[in-house]
């Protein structure tokens, strides 16, 4: 799974990087973004792409239970077609998170030990993921997301054995505009080549957002 991850580029690099228009919201780095914070997402507009902030947590536009529900904060990547959660935004809405680094945890004798994972040589990449629309009773609108799973790449499979779906750039355009007909799943491979280090058990806490967050751990 994916549980923490960061994002710390500043606005107008993110929307550079993603082909975005300037966006003015409030926005500040996150080196520790948690299940059910917002943060900058990347979506298909009418004819060119959107920044959006979301919620972490895929909120179908269809449930009852609305924020209340448990966050669906990942979904797994061999089931979106069919789970009745994921399949509408598999086919309609798929959308990129912004990402410089996900956390994992390795069990050990002494316990989890937190390590940052990313793709080498890449410093802001893409996370697959799938969004939605849900109306709370007052008619205000809220935007969540799901980040997609995968098999762990073979380099970081012994810290665990998930990790979210890296769009390698190429493919990004293919995500959000494919059609839901192709299987796209077929044709997107995710990124392997990726490297881990270390790091404090200060990302155990979302409490904890700062730059010593991603600091590695000798």
């Amino acid at each position: 799974m994916c549980g923490r991850f960061s994002i710390i580029d500043d606005i107008d690099q993110i929307c550079q990087r993603f082909n975005c228009p300037t966006v003015a919201f409030d926005y500040w780095p996150r080196y520790n973004v948690a299940p059910t914070q917002e943060v900058p997402v990347v979506m298909q507009g009418q004819g060119f792409r959107e920044l959006k902030l979301m919620r972490w947590g895929l909120i179908p536009n269809w449930t009852r239970e609305g924020k209340r529900g448990k966050p669906l904060i990942n979904a797994r990547v061999e089931s979106i077609k069919d789970k009745p959660s994921f399949k509408t935004s598999f086919r309609y809405r798929r959308c990129i998170i912004p990402c410089n680094g996900y956390f994992e945890w390795q069990k050990g004798a002494g316990g989890k030990l937190p390590y940052r994972i990313m793709p080498k040589g890449v410093e802001l990449f893409g996370l697959a993921g799938l969004w939605d629309r849900w109306t709370d009773p007052a008619g205000q609108q809220v935007l969540s997301f799901a980040i997609i799973t995968t098999e762990a790449a073979e380099a970081v499979s012994a810290i665990h054995q998930r990790m979210p779906y890296i769009l390698p750039r190429e493919q990004e355009e293919l995500w959000l505009k494919g059609s839901g007909d192709q299987d796209l799943l077929s044709i997107l491979q995710a990124v392997q080549d990726l490297k881990a280090y270390r790091v404090s058990t200060l990302v155990n806490s979302p409490q904890n957002d700062s730059p010593a967050i991603i600091e590695r751990v000798i």
